[in-house]
């Protein structure tokens, strides 16, 4: 569980060619569940995505934060509460900052990114177990984006715009280096969702990149299924890890945009 939060986060996001959809009110609900050859599914924990609005002096900002828990049953032997939090400018639809509070067992790590556009320049501050902060500052890309935006960024896509077996790639800001991700769109597909029926998809494949330049050498493919509807949302995902694998799905939301046309009847 140490990093599935984040990695939930980031791969539901893939493209920055498009505008990011955020809708207040909206609330989207997944569990978490684990399974190996001598290991049955099981779920082990939950994660909780929010959408809201503030304000500040100058402007109105949407507000994003993404929890993530270890259920009740396994806190005594691993509890785990994640919570990553970004604002967005809601007339530019760039994110202005991001923080992450992660609290694993004995484990705590902290971070903070201050992003200026103006400058395409990031102060990024992390520390881990309460010791000092340590800073950097690093250059941007229009392609460059915490955890949480990449979250987002796919959800006004037009799918009509996807090439099957295509490559492309973005940059993922984290702490002190910059990480590239690259994905493909493998075509639509059907796919059954545990306690809430069929649904038509979206499927993509994606790979973190082991290093600030463009090497995939672990060769870790993640298989994502978004709902194939004007929402587009993450239903799905699938990660290897070294024994077994671990699985995000969706178990409720409220608050959509639009009607989930995706479900089938």
């Amino acid at each position: 569980m140490k990093r599935l939060i984040t990695t939930i986060l980031l791969l539901f996001g893939l493209s920055p060619l498009f505008a990011q959809l955020y809708h207040v009110g909206e609330i989207l609900n997944y569990r978490v569940s684990y399974k190996a050859k001598m290991f049955p599914n099981t779920e082990i924990g939950m994660v909780e995505i929010t959408t809201t609005q503030e304000r500040n002096d100058s402007s109105s900002l949407y507000k994003v934060q993404g929890i993530g828990r270890t259920l009740p049953t396994y806190r005594w032997f691993y509890n785990l509460e994640d919570i990553y939090t970004i604002w967005v400018d809601s007339a530019t639809l760039r994110t202005s900052r991001f923080t992450c509070d992660n609290h694993e067992g004995d484990y705590t790590f902290e971070s903070q990114y201050l992003y200026d556009w103006k400058t395409h320049r990031v102060d990024t501050r992390w520390r881990s177990r309460k010791r000092p902060f340590k800073e950097k500052q690093m250059t941007l890309t229009d392609e460059s984006m915490d955890p949480v935006s990449l979250f987002f960024n796919l959800r006004s896509a037009d799918v009509e715009k996807f090439r099957t077996g295509e490559y492309a790639s973005l940059q993922m800001v984290l702490e002190d280096t910059i990480r590239n991700l690259r994905y493909r769109y493998i075509g639509r597909e059907t796919k059954k969702i545990r306690n809430m029926g069929k649904f038509n998809t979206l499927k993509f494949e994606c790979e973190l990149g082991t290093t600030e330049g463009y090497s995939f050498t672990d060769g870790t493919i993640f298989t994502i299924w978004i709902s194939d509807d004007r929402n587009k949302i993450p239903l799905y995902i699938e990660s290897p890890v070294k024994i077994g694998s671990i699985q995000a799905y969706i178990s409720g939301y409220k608050g959509l945009k639009y009607p989930l046309t995706s479900k089938q009847k």
